[in-house]
């Protein structure tokens, strides 16, 4: 889940160098506005959203938010409304905006790939997020953290600037209850955009039993598979067999948790291999494995091009050139309000960090995590990290708040949108994949940072990359074809 981190910048860069380039879609509106409220220096939020389908509606997110020069460093930012599943038109419209800008910018001056990366968790944003991205001619979206079968359909209908639907996950339900997210561009915009391209999609599993579900039951075509292990930064897939490394010791992953490429082999849809997989010869084993490429994150996570605060890359870079004395990758299973395994980077020298992040004043101010409930008939929305007697009052459980994370504003930190606060302004918290080693090459002798280009040259070994066409219909990976297929995401 990383906000901002595989940002515009950093995926114009990758795409341009012939890999594919991803954008964060997660909390997307709100890096916008606050962009805009810290004076959006070099102009390219306001360019972007002059390129905008609907003027007024662009016009009117800028005279909302864009402070010029930018707002006092002590002022908080302002926040948006706690997205839900009856959102209010400007809502909507700054998701739709907020995505088609940040696309736009990335697909900026070339003619590379690029995708955007979701969670499945974050369902009420999803339908007019992906209208934004499609608005913005995105090449491939890609969506991880659950089995997301109605996202193929969906995308075929916003290519058609159709309504779509998905189905909502609502706790506390019965049998005779479901409910659904539905969205029609039609009744927020117009006139109709003359053509739209529908992106190629990419689900993100670590299971090849997803992948075969995903495969025969999704309202639409999946074009391939990114096979994430647990060794991925940001979320993991839980363990699929409960283990213990030592006594009291939480749950661990296991062999079976090793993914079967075999089994994906099977099913005759391309894939890429992720996790630890920033390397030649990763690279090169995975195109031998019948792989179509790999998806790097963590290498790009601290290159120049991301989002992350330039200080934390080179504090990260100068530990891991010494060695990576001091620094820890743990899989922590209860920060995420999601519930799923989370990668959180901590340094030795630095051992109150976890213990501030815990003890923040829980608050709750931006909401893309919290889950849905079903009461009196209608829908409520309630996270286990939000205050914990709020959350008890909701129906919430207590064992679901332990530890937990507030990772939207920590997140919103490690990239310096933080928000300001009286009882002390949010910190950040990293992620990064568990071989951190891994970007050691990336750094030339004497330097503390590396771009995304040095990158892709280290790993293929040559001074600029090849693309692969991910478009539907478009071929794909050959068995023995080593040309480079490389892709980045933080998401």
């Amino acid at each position: 889940m990383g906000i901002g981190v595989s940002n515009h910048r950093l995926a114009r860069a990758v795409a341009r160098a012939g890999a594919l380039g991803v954008v964060s879609g997660t909390a997307i509106d709100t890096v916008l506005v606050r962009r805009l409220q810290l004076g959006d220096e070099s102009g390219e939020m306001r360019r972007a959203l002059s390129h905008f389908p609907w003027p007024t509606v662009a016009e009117r997110i800028v005279e909302r938010y864009y402070i010029p020069g930018g707002k006092p460093v002590d002022r908080p930012f302002r926040l948006l409304p706690l997205p839900n599943a009856n959102m209010a038109r400007s809502r909507i419209e700054l998701l739709v905006a907020a995505n088609f800008v940040e696309v736009f910018l990335a697909k900026d001056g070339h003619d590379g790939l690029v995708g955007i990366n979701y969670l499945e968790k974050i369902q009420v944003p999803t339908l007019p997020s992906l209208l934004g991205a499609i608005l913005g001619n995105v090449d491939v979206v890609l969506m991880g953290a659950g089995i997301p079968l109605s996202i193929p359909g969906a995308l075929d209908r916003l290519a058609r600037f159709e309504a779509a639907e998905i189905r909502h996950q609502v706790e506390q339900t019965d049998a005779l209850q479901s409910f659904s997210l539905r969205f029609d561009p039609g009744q927020y915009f117009e006139p109709k955009p003359l053509t739209l391209q529908r992106p190629a999609f990419l689900a993100i599993v670590s299971s090849h039993v997803i992948a075969k579900t995903l495969a025969r039951k999704a309202n639409g075509k999946v074009d391939g598979f990114v096979i994430e292990d647990h060794t991925a930064g940001g979320h993991n897939a839980p363990p699929r067999k409960a283990r213990h490394a030592e006594p009291q010791a939480g749950p661990a992953f296991g062999p079976a948790d090793i993914p079967d490429l075999a089994a994906f082999r099977a099913l005759g849809i391309p894939f890429w291999i992720a996790g630890s997989a920033a390397s030649a010869a990763k690279l090169e084993g995975a195109l031998l494995q019948g792989a179509a490429g790999v998806q790097l994150g963590s290498a790009f996570a601290f290159c120049e091009e991301s989002g992350i605060l330039p200080e934390l890359k080179r504090n990260v870079i100068a530990h891991s050139r010494a060695g990576g004395r001091g620094l820890r990758i743990v899989t922590d299973f209860e920060a995420s309000p999601t519930g799923y395994p989370f990668k959180r980077l901590e340094y030795d020298a630095d051992p109150q960090h976890l213990q501030a992040l815990r003890g923040r004043e829980r608050v709750c101010d931006l909401g893309y995590l919290r889950r849905a409930y079903a009461r009196d008939g209608g829908l409520a929305y309630r996270c286990p990290g939000e205050p914990t007697a709020t959350y008890l009052m909701k129906g919430g459980q207590l064992d679901d708040t332990t530890h937990k994370l507030c990772l939207c504003n920590q997140l919103l930190a490690t990239i310096g949108l933080g928000q300001v606060r009286a009882s002390g302004n949010e910190l950040p918290l990293l992620t990064a994949g568990e071989d951190l080693s891994q970007i050691v090459p990336f750094t030339e002798l004497g330097s503390d940072s590396f771009t995304a280009e040095r990158v892709l040259n280290v790993i293929t070994g040559r001074t600029s990359s090849e693309t692969t066409d991910l478009r539907p219909g478009a071929g794909t990976a050959r068995s023995g074809d080593r040309r480079p297929r490389l892709s980045s995401d933080m998401g």
